[in-house]
């Protein structure tokens, strides 16, 4: 690939809408804890998180001595379900409010981050309203896709036009490309969080160099 196309493709990951470049990679060990889930899709969400943290070449922990969790998941079949979760509306203040604005726009999926004095993401919050279209996709697909969002912190249009995943014969995996940007975030030579754009151009000479892990 093109290096000057690669750079450009890895910039429009971290753009926002609004036209800034924000960048941020996790600092502490990831923590997750999941809700709203049977005993036989847990460990296929986890097996996913610590799938995707693997590649990164971060780590994962059994305990935040923070946090306690710093990656909390809840699949729910209807938003008004968080309004009655104990203790949530601690941890989202505008809980209400995001919910119902939720509703409003038919919204299956949302993120809300929180980050470090560093920059770095310090914990992450994922509501999955499981929608006919996510209650038809696999466990494994959705757990695929839900560990990607949440390993860096995406562009709200990084994935607008396609999705992280692709087919290798009849298995979902991530796309190489996308698993190549994973991994030279985390170089350790690579910052926790960027907003200037030439960040992409060092992200696009680590990705396929074999200089990222």
């Amino acid at each position: 690939m093109d290096g000057d196309v690669e750079a450009g493709e890895i910039e429009a990951l971290f753009t926002r809408s609004d036209g800034s470049y924000v960048f941020a990679r996790w600092e502490r060990p990831i923590v997750p804890v999941v809700f709203g889930v049977s005993d036989e899709t847990l460990p296929v969400i986890k097996g996913a998180v610590e799938a995707v943290v693997a590649l990164a070449g971060h780590k994962m922990a059994e305990t935040d001595m923070e946090l306690g969790a710093n990656l909390m998941l809840f699949f729910v079949r209807d938003w008004a379900e968080l309004r009655a979760v104990p203790k949530l509306a601690e941890m989202i203040p505008d809980l209400e409010a995001l919910t119902h604005r939720l509703e409003a726009a038919g919204a299956n999926q949302y993120r809300s981050f929180r980050f470090e004095a560093s920059g770095a993401i310090k914990a992450a919050f994922v509501f999955v309203r499981m929608d006919g279209a996510l209650a038809e996709q696999p466990a494994e697909v959705l757990a695929l896709n839900q560990a990607v969002g949440i390993i860096l912190l995406w562009s709200d249009l990084a994935f607008a036009g396609g999705s992280p995943l692709g087919k290798a014969g009849a298995q979902v995996v991530l796309r190489p490309f996308i698993g190549e940007v994973i991994r030279a975030a985390y170089d350790p030579v690579m910052p926790f969080m960027a907003h200037n754009r030439s960040h992409a151009l060092r992200l696009a000479a680590r990705v396929g160099s074999g200089n990222a892990g």
